[in-house]
């Protein structure tokens, strides 16, 4: 889960482990949203955002943008084969809703994402806005 790293005295670290032993015990029993693990690349053209989404059909995935804000977010129910008469053992996969809200650049062109998906991979492109440069000559009047 979310793991704090210790640096100082044994009282502290005691105290963390507790805080963090809390936490988790907290978080496995609520219906929190899962955040989607999401890398950001730019180019000098682009900006590229890059999301695992396994087991997901592409007509659950919803992408949005409003004020400069994309959200990305789906629901992952579990297999059937979790609705069985069966003993789990372990579990590391997350299922139920997901979402990520990324505060993107303005110098973007919002009219032109795209967005492609290829083996469990959603790729966002958000093209950069393409702004010329022009020295201008100051005339005498």
């Amino acid at each position: 889960m979310f793991k704090f790293f210790g640096v100082g005295k044994e009282e502290e670290f005691e105290e963390i482990l507790e805080w963090e032993e809390e936490f988790e015990e907290e978080f496995e029993n609520s219906d929190e949203i899962w955040q989607i693990a999401v890398d950001i690349i730019e180019t000098k053209y682009e900006i590229i955002l890059l999301a695992p989404v396994a087991w997901i059909s592409l007509d659950d995935i919803d992408i949005s943008y409003h004020n400069n804000i994309l959200t990305i977010s789906w629901e992952r129910s579990r297999p059937e084969i979790f609705s069985k008469d069966i003993t789990v053992r372990n579990t590391e996969c997350f299922w139920g809703e997901f979402s990520r809200n990324i505060i993107l650049p303005e110098n973007l062109d919002f009219d032109s994402i795209k967005a492609t998906m290829d083996n469990n991979l959603l790729i966002i492109t958000l093209p950069k806005l393409k702004f010329s440069n022009h020295s201008i000559r100051i005339e005498k009047i």
